[in-house]
């Protein structure tokens, strides 16, 4: 990469620095977290003892 994501690092701060959807780094951040989600989700579903 260039190295122009530095620059724009230095504006951002929390999480929008983590989460943003400028960079690529930021972009699959996003799609990590949507997966971890879901999956805990459906773990969550799955392990929950049903009604009896």
């Amino acid at each position: 990469m260039a190295g122009g994501d530095h620059a724009e690092d230095a504006k951002l701060k929390g999480l929008s620095r983590i989460f943003n959807s400028e960079t690529a780094k930021g972009r699959a951040n996003v799609a990590k977290a949507t997966y971890a989600g879901l999956g805990l989700l459906i773990l969550y579903f799955s392990l929950k003892p049903s009604k009896k």
